[in-house]
């Protein structure tokens, strides 16, 4: 008995032990899972950040990209126009060359349209004027020379107007050319505008992403240490609740012999014909029930 005692003793010395332990396991979980929270709650608006951050990378490569697309058909249709110009530029100088060489023919004075002209205006005096004979024959010997003379010069007026012609071509491929190259300019500009965009906010993500590390591991190592305190908590309140019920049942077993100890009183006060107590009475119905 004396050894039965002595191992409740031990119990209940280790059911105290394991209460207090109990309580203290669940302050410890409390405070740890406050800790988790409130860093998932920084993990949490840390990472809110990043989603923004790759929708504006997004577009931006978007536009950035349309850019160079335009750029890249620009520059195609610049080089073309670049071949054109060229091209003009080659018509240009034989159109020139061409002035130069009939100009080197003829008295530089002598203007093919004048001469045209006059030639029309005599032969109009002739058929619509009344002008006596030896007068006529004076303007038709003028007209004749004015005619060999513009025979002479007329491949120049030809070449007069292909002067213009060209040169007029040439002007406006190459405002075309020069044009094109200003908004392949204009435009490359504003791709490269966005890829430096595109580059600081990778840069703030990089930024982002390194900050997240050190919390998503710290939020990690915490949930770690929740689970193993909760583990040992589970325990802990196993063993009490163990110590409970043997305790529960020791105290039944206590009870139902002390009230086996006072029935055998009563029994024997009524053999005695000995006056019964209200506690004797009690103790004598709670054996009944």
């Amino acid at each position: 008995m004396e050894t039965e005692s002595g191992d409740l003793t031990a119990l209940r010395t280790e059911f105290d032990e394991k209460k207090k332990e109990l309580s203290k396991l669940r302050a410890q979980l409390n405070s740890l899972n406050s800790q988790k929270e409130q860093v998932y709650q920084e993990l949490r608006s840390l990472r809110n950040k990043f989603k923004p951050l790759q929708d504006q990378i997004k577009q931006l490569k978007t536009s950035r990209d349309d850019f160079t697309q335009q750029v890249k058909t620009l520059k195609e249709e610049r080089n073309q126009l670049n071949v054109a110009v060229k091209e003009k530029s080659v018509s240009k100088k034989e159109v020139d060359q061409k002035k130069k060489e009939m100009l080197e023919k003829v008295d530089s004075g002598i203007n093919p349209g004048r001469i045209k002209a006059e030639i029309h205006k005599l032969e109009e005096k002739i058929e619509t004027e009344i002008i006596p004979f030896s007068q006529e024959e004076k303007i038709r010997k003028i007209i004749k020379g004015l005619k060999a003379q513009y025979a002479q010069v007329k491949g120049l007026d030809e070449v007069w107007k292909a002067v213009n012609t060209t040169g007029a071509d040439f002007a406006e491929a190459r405002r075309k050319a020069e044009q094109s190259h200003r908004k392949v300019q204009e435009l490359a500009g504003q791709s490269q505008e966005k890829h430096t965009e595109i580059n600081k906010l990778y840069s703030e993500l990089k930024e982002l992403r390194k900050n997240e590390r050190p919390l998503a591991e710290k939020y990690l190592d915490l949930k770690a240490q929740c689970q193993q305190l909760k583990k040992s908590l589970d325990e802990t309140f196993q063993r009490v609740n163990e110590l409970s019920k043997l305790f529960t049942n020791e105290d039944q077993k206590s009870r139902k012999q002390i009230l086996r100890e006072k029935t055998s009183e009563v029994v024997e006060k009524i053999r005695k014909r000995q006056k019964l107590s209200t506690e004797d009475i009690l103790a004598f119905q709670a054996t009944e029930e």
